[in-house]
């Protein structure tokens, strides 16, 4: 099976938990979804997230979507159309 191609999204979960003084744990347990589950995100290697996880995991660090998540520009994770 071939590797998946790597997302051009960069989460940027551990800059604003360190910046919180907040643990994955923690923030895990305020979002009310698995400690597993964030650190697929966490790690860059979720192919999905929900309006409503995204929504809690914001509300629970005060920040926006584009502060948790940038696209590295000139990248893209679409397969090659030839």
């Amino acid at each position: 099976m071939p590797a998946e191609p790597e997302s051009a999204i960069e989460i940027h979960l551990d800059t604003l938990l360190a910046e919180r003084g907040m643990t994955l744990t923690e923030l895990a347990r305020r979002v009310g979804v698995t400690h597993a589950n964030l650190s697929v995100l966490k790690n860059g290697r979720a192919r999905a997230i929900r309006f409503s996880t995204l929504s809690a995991i914001c509300e629970a660090l005060g920040c926006q979507p584009g502060d948790l998540m940038s696209h590295r520009a000139g990248e893209s994770s679409l397969p090659d159309p030839r």
